[in-house]
């Protein structure tokens, strides 16, 4: 695999299933995540991805460090895709092995489960009505209960986690 697990370029399945692949794994589960033609109701036809690179990278490491020393005899990898993606275009995969399936299997959930809650990735849907932030709330119109009792406004209609991105994909 590329040294580069947030990248721009098209994801392979089969590139992260030979990294986690050995003598020892009788199983391999396999995780992958495609845009899809509808979130919410709405109509999507184009998701951008940006990331904090670096810091991506980074947490990523200890995602997959962190499940190898729970889940003794696994091994995991996964890449993310960042830039403009089309309808069934691979988002995010994911691989885990190890000698049982039950292993394998927790730990290629443990390991999506993770890179969606703590990666810095952020959605940006297009549709009909154009393009909007998946999962994000503007601080600056969030309800301000300071001294003054002014109330600003939350754009909740589609904040699901912020900053991270939607647990839909």
């Amino acid at each position: 695999m590329s040294a580069t697990r947030i990248r721009r370029e098209a994801l392979s399945l089969d590139e992260v299933i030979q990294i986690v692949a050995r003598p020892e794994a009788g199983a391999i589960a396999t995780f992958l995540g495609v845009v899809r033609n509808m979130n919410d109701g709405r109509s999507v036809s184009l998701l951008e991805y940006e990331a904090y690179g670096t810091m991506a990278e980074a947490e990523l490491e200890r995602i997959l460090e962190e499940i190898e020393r729970e889940i003794p005899g696994v091994r995991v990898a996964a890449t993310h895709r960042i830039g403009a993606l089309h309808i069934g275009d691979a988002a995010v995969v994911c691989a885990a092995s190890a000698p049982h399936r039950g292993e394998a299997f927790r730990a290629c959930r443990e390991l999506i489960d993770r890179i969606k809650a703590r990666l810095p990735i952020w959605k940006r849907e297009h549709g009909p009505d154009g393009p909007y932030w998946v999962g994000w709330e503007d601080a600056r119109c969030a309800p301000d209960h300071g001294e003054h009792g002014h109330h600003g406004h939350a754009h909740h209609e589609h904040a699901h986690h912020a900053p991270a991105h939607d647990e839909k994909r």
